[in-house]
Parts: C-alpha cells; structure tokens; sequence
C-alpha cells in the first residue's frame, strides 16, 4: 500500500477530515485540505518530519505509513499488517507452527485472494516434487501472472462499477414489476357496455 493510502487510511481511522488533518499539521486556510489531498493522491510526497508528525498524530509508527521496506525485519512485519487491514490476512497458530490465513468474511477478497495464493501452493509443490526446477519455479513468480496456468486472468470491474450496475439493475427490475402490476389490474376491471 503506497503512503497516500495509508495516510487516508490512518486520518479515517482517526475520524479526521483532509482538512481537520492539515489544519492540525499546520496549514493553513484553503491549503489545509488541498495539501492533504495531495498527499493522500500521491501528487506530493510528505517529508520525513512531516511522516513523524503524522505518525504522531495517529498513534503509529513512521513504518505503517511508509512504503513498507521488506529489507528490514520491521519493515516487514508493517507489509503484514497492511496485508491484514487491506486483504484480511490474519496470524495464527496450527499445530504450534505460526500460520498466516485469509478471512473468510470478506468473500470477494477471499476467493480472488486464495486462487492466486492457491496458485503459488501448487507451483511450489511442483518445484518440491521435482517436477520443475528452481529456474522454472523462479520464472513463474518474477513474471507472475503472465506464466499462471491455474486460473483465468480477466479484467475485473471496480467495486464502484459493480455496486452501480447492481443498483440499476434492482432499480429496473422493480420498475418491471410495477408495470406488470399495472397491466395485471388493468385486466381485472371490469368493462361495462353501456348503449343508450
């Protein structure tokens, strides 16, 4: 997750609008939010000094809102924890070995999220197997997807898109219903021949 997300992320969290946060950090006026809008779109990039005030603010490390860097313990046990409020990864314990598993209660993330991990469990079973080489196995995961086999790889519509299309969808659909409601007590009035 890059720091722009990770600043809107820590500043909702913290039920703060973009410009409560900028007047905070010192800006002034009609630049409070405009700043902060630059930050969170990635448009600027805060200092150092900056990164700590905000951290500050919010209660965090400067490491759960800089780009993660893997190199380094820390850095990486803050890509875990952005991995679990973005993708719902959680940390157990299965037989006395520390496991990281996927929630379950955000479907959607779920099942795209276990296709692609179970994707990668099958490839390295492969390599284990002997059945590919470490080369092979290496090729697959530097130019992953464009080598998995495993699954169909489709462009996917946004969140956005889908709930739009759902919402006119349902829209129709109960417009449908009263007009065949209308047509269905058209039918049963009854007609009266009146001659005079």
């Amino acid at each position: 997750m890059a720091i722009g997300k990770r600043i809107k992320f820590f500043r909702n969290r913290k039920g703060m609008t973009q410009k409560q946060l900028g007047e905070i950090l010192g800006f002034l006026g009609k630049t409070s939010d405009v700043r902060m809008a630059q930050y969170e779109s990635e448009a600027r990039v805060p200092k150092h000094d900056l990164v700590k005030e905000m951290a500050n603010l919010f209660g965090v490390s400067t490491y759960a809102l800089t780009v993660p860097d893997i190199d380094t313990n820390i850095g990486l046990m803050h890509t875990f924890f952005a991995l679990e409020d973005m993708y719902g990864l959680k940390i157990g314990e299965i037989g006395g070995e520390i496991c990281l598993r996927l929630d379950k209660s955000d479907y959607s993330t779920y099942s795209s999220m276990y296709n692609m991990l179970h994707a990668w469990q099958l490839e390295a079973a492969r390599l284990e197997k002997g059945e590919i080489s470490k080369e092979e196995y290496d090729q697959w995961r530097y130019k992953y997807p464009e080598l998995d086999t495993h699954q169909i790889w489709a462009d996917v519509p946004s969140r956005e898109l889908f709930d739009f299309i759902n919402k006119a969808a349902k829209k129709a659909e109960k417009k449908e219903a009263k007009r065949k409601k209308k047509n269905e007590r058209k039918k049963t009035l009854p007609i009266f021949n009146c001659h005079f």
